[in-house]
C-alpha cells in the first residue's frame, strides 16, 4: 500500500476506512492543519477520537506543563505522553482488543521567511501493543504561512500514513515524507524511531537516509547514536569541525582537530567558553564504486562512538555551504580543521557557481561568522616538501586574497603539530587492518585500535605470525 502513489486525501481517506486506527490530534501553533485532511475527506469519525489546538500558553501549560520553549522537542514529547495516555485511559477497556490507538501532535510556529517546528506520533503496531514513537522535525521553506501551513497538513498526514503502513519499513517510510511535495517547500532535518516497533532500527542509520533521500543537507547525532537536531547542539555557540572520511580514525585525524581546537580556543572570540566540536562526512566520503554501504558507514560511527564524538552526516561538497548551514543557527565563531590539502578545493574557482557570486561569493560565505581555517600542514611523499598555510602553492592570480586572508588570520597554520604524523596514510592503515600486519596499530589512537579489533571493523584480521596456515 505505501508503495502506490497516493495524494494526500487519499493516504487521509485510507485511514479514514481502516477501522483498526483511532487516534488523537494535538496541534500548536498553525491550526489543525492535519487533522483538518481527515474532516476534509469524510469518514473522520472511524479515525478521530479527540482533536485539539491549545494555542493559548496558559493554557497549554495548564494542559501539558510549563515550559520556556513552546516549539522543541520536550514540548512535543509532552504533548505526546499526554494525549496517548488519556486516550487509553478513557478508551482502552472499551476497545482496545481491537484498536491500535495513536496520538499524533505537532508544534509549530510560521513565519512569513521561514517556519519551523515539531511533528511526532506515539502508535500502537497492533491493538494491545506497547507503544512506539516517531519524532522529526521540519523547516518549512514557503514565503507565505498560508502555504507553509499547507505543507505542515500535507507531511503530518505523510507521517501518520507511513508510521501505520510502513513502520516495518522505516527506509520506505522516510522516503514518503514529502510525498506530494517538495524539497523547496519542506527540509526533514531530523528523524527518531523508538520503541518496540523499531528494535532493529539504528537512528544513524535513519539520519543517513535522510540526507540520501534528499529530505535534507545534512542531519546529525551524538556519539551515543541519539538523533539531534542542529538547533538543540548549536544554537548560541562556537563550533569547531573537522571533515574526513574517518576510515579509519588515525593519529593524524586525531592530531588535526586537536591541534585545531587548541588554536581555536586561544580565540578571544569564545572568551573560554568550550565549542561544540561536530565530525562531519558527507556522502561524498562515503561512496564507493559500489554506492553507500550502511555496514560500513556504521563501522565508522562506532569508531566516532570511542571518542565520544557528535556526527554531521552532509551532502555539503564545498566548505562554504557546510559554513553557510552551520551560520543560521549559530552565530558564534566557527574554527574549520583541516590538513593544508584541502586548500587546493577551497580555492578552485571552478566548485563556485556564479549564482553565488563564484570565489568570492564562496568565501565571503565561509569566513562571515566569522570562520577561521586552522590548517595542519601536509607532507607530499613523493618529493619530501612539507605543505603548509605559510607555504601553499596558492594560483598568482589569487595570492593578494590568500595573503589577506592570512594576515587577518582567516587563515592560520596550526603550529605545535608533531611532524612524524604527516607520513600516516589512510589506505597504509586500512591496509594492514585487512592483511593481518601489526604495524598499523601505531598509527591509530589506542581507543580506536581496541575497537577496531574488538569489533573486527574495516575488514580486520588477527595478526597471523608464525601460525601454519590451515
Amino acid at each position: 500500500m505505501i508503495n502506490e502513489k497516493l495524494d494526500t486525501n487519499q493516504k487521509a481517506l485510507q485511514i479514514n476506512v481502516d477501522a483498526k486506527r483511532y487516534g488523537t490530534f494535538a496541534e500548536i501553533g498553525a491550526g489543525q492543519e492535519v487533522a483538518r485532511w481527515f474532516f476534509r475527506v469524510g469518514g473522520a469519525a472511524k479515525t478521530v477520537a479527540k482533536t485539539i489546538s491549545a494555542y493559548d500558553m496558559a493554557v497549554s501549560d495548564a494542559i501539558y506543563g510549563p515550559t520556556d520553549r513552546y516549539v522543541s522537542r520536550r514540548r512535543l514529547k509532552a504533548m505526546l505522553d499526554y494525549e496517548y495516555d488519556l486516550l487509553l485511559e478513557r478508551l482502552e477497556n472499551k476497545r482496545g482488543s481491537s484498536t491500535a490507538f495513536f496520538a499524533f501532535a505537532d508544534t509549530v510556529t510560521t513565519r512569513r521567511e521561514e517556519g519551523h517546528g515539531w511533528l511526532g506520533i506515539k502508535f500502537q503496531s497492533e491493538p494491545g501493543a506497547d507503544a512506539s514513537e516517531i519524532y522529526i522535525h521540519v523547516r518549512m521553506l514557503d514565503g507565505e504561512n498560508v502555504r507553509q501551513q499547507e505543507a505542515l497538513g500535507v507531511i503530518g498526514v505523510n507521517l501518520i500514513y507511513g508510521t501505520i503502513y510502513a513502520h516495518r519499513n522505516p527506509e520506505t517510510l522516510i522516503r514518503s515524507l514529502l510525498d506530494n511535495l517538495t524539497w523547496e517547500r519542506v527540509e526533514v532535518d531530523m528523524i527518531r524511531f523508538a520503541g518496540p516497533a523499531f528494535a532493529g532500527v539504528d537512528n544513524r542509520l535513519m539520519a543517513l537516509q535522510l540526507v540520501r533521500e534528499g529530505l535534507t543537507e545534512a542531519a546529525m547525532f551524538t556519539a551515543q547514536g541519539e538523533a539531534i537536531q542542529w538547533a538543540e547542539a548549536l544554537y548560541n555557540k562556537p563550533v569547531l569541525v573537522q571533515r574526513g572520511s574517518f576510515r579509519p580514525v588515525t593519529r593524524a585525524t586525531l592530531d588535526v582537530l586537536e591541534r585545531g581546537l587548541e588554536q581555536f580556543l586561544k580565540e578571544p572570540d569564545l572568551k573560554g567558553e568550550q565549542p561544540q566540536v561536530l565530525m562531519e562526512m558527507t556522502l561524498r566520503h562515503l561512496t564507493s564504486d559500489h554506492g553507500i554501504d550502511a555496514a560500513d558507514f556504521l563501522q565508522r560511527a562506532e569508531t566516532l562512538r570511542a571518542l565520544g564524538k557528535t556526527v554531521l552526516v552532509s551532502n555539503f561538497r564545498r566548505f562554504h555551504r557546510l559554513a553557510s548551514y552551520l551560520s543560521r543557527y549559530t552565530k558564534r565563531p566557527l574554527g574549520i580543521a583541516l590538513g593544508a590539502s584541502n586548500l587546493k578545493e577551497i580555492f578552485d574557482e571552478s566548485f563556485y557557481n556564479e549564482s553565488e557570486g563564484g570565489l568570492l561569493g564562496g568565501l565571503g560565505q565561509l569566513f562571515k561568522n566569522p570562520a577561521r581555517l586552522y590548517v595542519y600542514p601536509h607532507l607530499e611523499l613523493e618529493t619530501g616538501q612539507l605543505v603548509t598555510a605559510d607555504n601553499y602553492p596558492i594560483s598568482p592570480r589569487l595570492r593578494h586574497l590568500y595573503l589577506y586572508l592570512m594576515q587577518n588570520r582567516y587563515i592560520q597554520g596550526v603550529s605545535n603539530f608533531d611532524p612524524n604524523l604527516a607520513r600516516i596514510r589512510r589506505r597504509e592503515v586500512i591496509a594492514g587492518i585487512q592483511s593481518g600486519e601489526e604495524n598499523w596499530e601505531q598509527m591509530v589512537p589506542p581507543q580506536i585500535v581496541e575497537i577496531i579489533k574488538r569489533e573486527r571493523l574495516f575488514g580486520y584480521r588477527s595478526h597471523t605470525r608464525g601460525v601454519a596456515p590451515a
